[in-house]
């Protein structure tokens, strides 16, 4: 069965690997698709009864295809994974922080899909599961502190350090074979190269949230993403 889904493939370094079959692009598409709608299903009955599930179906679509289009403005470019975007995960956050943490996290979960999808090689599903719908799923968190005061910039540390785990982990178990090319042990590599790119873009990110027209600008965008629209009196 997984052998329909996957196919023999090589890394950039030239190691055996695995790709996906035409058949595993769309299922991975179709979970895409599932876990959005998930997302809207799960939203509270007060939300449901607002009638903004397209608007809630719209700002989680756009947060998914800004975070893909700035994921691939990068920075830095790390040799065995991980690169300093434009922000990219800022976008996935902001729908945890807007709509809730079971939006944000089903949300990111299917954005890690889709990233996994534009570089589908991979080594074990065991990696898969880490890399991608954990790590960025952990994105979402945000929601959890959507009501604090600062919850944006304090969900978003939270969030960045919820895929700096899962990248941390993904490195103990996967790649620590590369430990020793750097005369390190295995989770100081690790958490030394995860830091690499997740807390620089981090730092930028939070740099950014502190200026004067970016923190106008959300202020006016989660207007127009929370806020359930006028309706006119039935005469």
């Amino acid at each position: 069965m997984f052998q329909f889904f996957t196919m023999p493939a090589q890394d950039a370094y030239g190691v055996d690997a695995v790709t996906l079959t035409h058949a595993g692009f769309y299922a991975v598409a179709a979970l895409i698709a599932a876990l959005v709608v998930t997302a809207l299903v799960m939203r509270p009955k007060a939300e449901r009864a607002k009638g903004i599930t397209t608007k809630q179906l719209v700002f989680s679509a756009a947060a998914m295809a800004l975070g893909t289009v700035a994921s691939m403005i990068k920075f830095a470019d790390l040799p065995m994974g991980g690169s300093i975007t434009l922000f990219s995960m800022l976008f996935i956050v902001l729908i945890g922080h807007w709509y809730g943490a079971k939006i944000g996290i089903t949300t990111a979960v299917a954005y890690g899909l889709l990233q996994f999808i534009l570089q589908p090689v991979f080594y074990t599903l065991p990696q898969v599961l880490i890399d991608y719908p954990l790590a960025f799923g952990a994105l979402g968190i945000s929601g959890f502190f959507r009501s604090r005061k600062n919850g944006l910039v304090i969900g978003y540390l939270a969030a960045v350090l919820g895929r700096y785990f899962f990248a941390f982990l993904s490195g103990m178990i996967f790649f620590g074979a590369y430990a020793a090319d750097y005369h390190m042990s295995i989770p100081a590599y690790s958490l030394s190269y995860n830091a690499m790119y997740l807390f620089p873009e981090a730092a930028l990110t939070i740099a950014a949230l502190y200026a004067a027209p970016v923190k106008n600008a959300l202020a006016r965008i989660r207007r127009i993403a929370v806020e359930a629209p006028h309706r006119q009196a039935v005469m």
